[in-house]
């Protein structure tokens, strides 16, 4: 059996105070870092042992790892980052609050720009601060791969060459590996692997730092998936996550 973890970062200073956040590098808070440490701790009592991981730039889930590792015992292992798993850029949106945004234009145009596969909301000017071309992390990414917004289907193509070229064909001589990354790359791959349509995906909610497990036969069919932790305190989260887009929470 061949295991892949998927993992979404902790609670975000900017998650905690309901913010669109996207490539924008924002710390975990406090409640986030220790919910990195219970994941680690989840992971270890369910016998979880990992032979390399992979991250983003984005210091939110490389924290995260790096707790989980610490509690794993385990930071030593080997550790790729890449912007191709950073969060879905928001384009202008990052920084705005998502209920107010949602009182502003409207819980439904909301839900689509947090949640439909090929709507992106407006792009960052070429002259923005935030534009990543201006960050030195992106130096080396050639400036029309680099997103100035993005729906979450460019996202998906962003994330998918790394997933198909990298991350799953480890599985042919690693036996568990654990991707730290962000609500929207992730589900571009759980999209991928569980073959969900471009309408369903929008009702698809990922919680901050629940370890989803995903199990492979040597043949590298897919067997199985899980969420590990308690089943009703998952489903409070994932309820929170989606209702972060209304207008009163």
């Amino acid at each position: 059996m061949k295991r892949i973890v998927l993992l979404r970062h902790g609670e975000s200073l900017w998650n905690q105070e309901n913010r669109f956040t996207g490539w924008t590098d924002v710390d975990l808070s406090e409640k986030g870092v220790v919910e990195a440490c219970k994941a680690g701790d989840t992971l270890r009592e369910a016998g979880f042992s990992f032979e390399i991981a992979c991250t983003s730039y984005l210091k939110r889930a490389i924290k995260t790892l790096d707790y989980v590792l610490d509690r794993l015992n385990e930071s030593w292992i080997p550790v790729e980052k890449t912007w191709r798993l950073n969060e879905k850029h928001y384009g202008i949106l990052q920084g705005l609050n998502k209920s107010e945004t949602a009182a502003q234009y409207g819980e439904e145009q909301v839900h689509t720009w947090r949640r439909s596969y090929d709507i992106a909301p407006a792009a960052l000017g070429e002259d923005d601060s935030r534009n990543p071309s201006k960050d030195i992390r992106y130096a080396d990414v050639p400036d029309m791969e680099l997103p100035r917004t993005e729906s979450l289907k460019d996202a998906i193509e962003r994330v998918m060459p790394y997933w198909k070229c990298i991350i799953f064909p480890t599985l042919t001589c690693k036996d568990n590996l654990l991707v730290v990354a962000h609500g929207n790359s992730l589900r571009g791959i759980i999209k991928h692997l569980k073959e969900i349509s471009d309408t369903d995906i929008s009702n698809l909610n990922l919680p901050t730092a629940v370890p989803y497990v995903f199990e492979f036969d040597n043949r590298l069919a897919l067997v199985k998936d899980y969420f590990l932790g308690d089943p009703e305190e998952i489903r409070k989260r994932t309820e929170a996550v989606a209702k972060q887009g209304m207008t009163k929470q």
